[in-house]
């Protein structure tokens, strides 16, 4: 089965088994009443198949009604999946026509006796495609043109005028269309009903039923995400464990973001990156199942905005190989009697060592000292056993330590006012100036006061991810999260050198600088 890519090819340019120019030229001599006329086809949306089956239909229809007419295809113009109602979207295909009805002939030298399209929104939606179209079709006599309404004379006296207002009409019908869309996808949204236009990753068929094993990986991500796992080590994960998008492809960092950081994880619905709400200002919950907590998806989506506020990626983070590069300090005591303190990195251990990777301070050119070297192993192990046990000690009392949200009372005292200040516009009893002149102020409130809700519950979410059996869980993390949950517990580590020759790995010399509780 041909691509759509090839499909599309095949039906733009000369039609195949067309005659020569000269040939053509020598039957137009012969038969001056033979018409050789062009075809142009579009579709706005090509479907869920991506087939190109609808301009293939239309390319099928007028080829049909040339024949009947006895006229000579000698060119076709196809711009699939593509609008003619929106300024910014280009149309090669139908901007090639013009140039070609303006110069007379096709690229190939065919001349062009008329046009052919299966309706006239085909060739154009907008006034100013209606008026370069007809400019261009009548820069020359006796061309003939033909759509669902017939053969149309588009030389005759009012035609141009005709024309606009049929441009009105449909323009008017295209903006009816996509306000009757707007509103029935909102008012499905406060139903709390599932408009996914594709089975949405994590759920059945039935778009409410979640599917186990990948409701299972999205949770486990989401979870990871905010115990720092970057998003390309869930792409990863995902690419070994096969599992594809709705669409069969596999995930790429912008839409597995797009999946993670999406409200319906936890029941929400949005709308152009708008929480839905009722009347009372609360989340809309929808008919599927979650697969997170609200707190979560809060937490999720706080994390990856902090990394990056449009990418998600980390701000000038590199990706480190070795565990304790830059968290372990250099504490060597130089001539002048000041300490050290440049950043350690880790290396690659010499062959004849049983370790594998070493921590040095790096060389004086590059402002270190060269003097502290640490076996990397070892140094890990104890560095992580010992913020294990912090981080135990801290996650009894952790997410207890987050207070409930202070402006509770305030957020509520917000919406009411609000909602009597509809009240007293809608009975009368406050002019439309006095409304809309108070109205900006209460919205901002609420605006910033829901905002600030949404970073509490994200601090809640991020206090509970840690989880309280952290010794079983940590090793099976990735290097990344188990970096990041170290830095949460300490600031640095500083190491002193145990003096020269093949000394017994001390943990004495090794001193962590932990945080502060708050």
């Amino acid at each position: 089965m041909a691509s759509r890519e090839e499909t599309v090819s095949k039906l733009r340019g000369t039609p195949e088994g067309l005659a020569s120019v000269e040939d053509v030229q020598a039957m137009l001599a012969a038969d001056p009443k033979l018409k050789c006329v062009v075809c142009y086809a579009r579709i706005s949306f090509d479907g869920r198949a991506k087939d190109a089956h609808g301009v293939e239909d239309q390319h099928r229809e007028m080829a049909d009604t040339a024949r009947r007419f006895g006229w000579l295809v000698v060119y076709r113009y196809t711009d699939n999946d593509k609008s003619a109602s929106k300024e910014e979207v280009i149309r090669e295909d139908f901007e090639q026509l013009l140039r070609d009805l303006a110069a007379g002939h096709t690229p190939e030298g065919y001349p062009i006796h008329g046009v052919m399209a299966v309706n006239d929104d085909r060739l154009y939606r907008r006034p100013g495609d209606w008026e370069r179209y007809l400019r261009a079709f009548t820069s020359q006599e006796g061309r003939v043109y033909h759509d669902s309404n017939g053969l149309q004379d588009l030389y005759a006296e009012g035609f141009e005028i005709k024309g606009l207002l049929g441009v009105a009409m449909s323009l008017a019908e295209t903006r009816k269309k996509q306000r009757r869309a707007r509103n029935s996808h909102r008012n499905r949204a406060l139903r709390g009903k599932s408009v996914s236009a594709w089975r949405p990753f994590g759920w059945e068929d039935d778009k409410i039923t979640l599917r186990p094993r990948e409701a299972e990986a999205v949770r486990k991500a989401v979870r990871d995400i905010i115990a720092g796992a970057s998003i390309f080590e869930i792409i990863r994960q995902w690419q070994d464990a096969e599992f594809r998008t709705s669409r069969g492809n596999y995930f790429q960092h912008q839409t597995a973001k797009q999946l993670l950081t999406n409200p319906r994880l936890c029941g929400y619905r949005a709308i152009k990156g708008e929480i839905v709400r009722d009347g009372d200002d609360e989340p809309v919950i929808g008919e599927w199942e979650p697969i997170i907590t609200p707190e979560e998806w809060f937490a999720v989506t706080a994390t990856l905005r902090s990394r990056h506020p449009e990418a998600g990626i980390p701000r000038g983070k590199l990706v480190h190989k070795y565990l304790l590069t830059g968290i372990l300090r250099c504490g060597n005591t130089l001539p002048d009697g000041s300490i050290c303190n440049n950043k350690m990195v880790g290396t690659k251990a010499n062959s004849w060592l049983t370790y594998e990777h070493v921590y040095v301070c790096k060389k004086t050119p590059n402002g270190g000292c060269w003097g502290t070297s640490k076996r990397g192993d070892k140094t890990d192990r104890h560095v992580q056993d010992l913020v294990i046990a912090k981080l135990e000690a801290q996650a009894a009392t952790r997410a207890e330590a987050i207070p409930d949200w202070e402006n509770e009372e305030a957020l509520t005292t917000a919406t009411q006012s609000r909602k009597e200040l509809e009240r007293h516009w809608q009975e009368g009893r406050i002019n439309d100036e006095t409304f809309f002149r108070n109205l900006p102020a209460i919205e901002e409130r609420i605006k910033k006061l829901q905002a600030e809700q949404a970073e509490h519950l994200a601090k809640k979410a991020a206090a509970q991810a840690i989880g309280p059996d952290i010794a079983r869980t940590f090793y099976s993390k990735t290097l990344r999260q188990r970096r990041e949950l170290i830095q949460s517990a300490l600031h640095a580590v500083i190491a002193v050198s145990g003096g020269k020759g093949n000394k017994p790995f001390n943990v004495e010399l090794l001193t962590p600088v932990w945080r502060s509780s708050e």
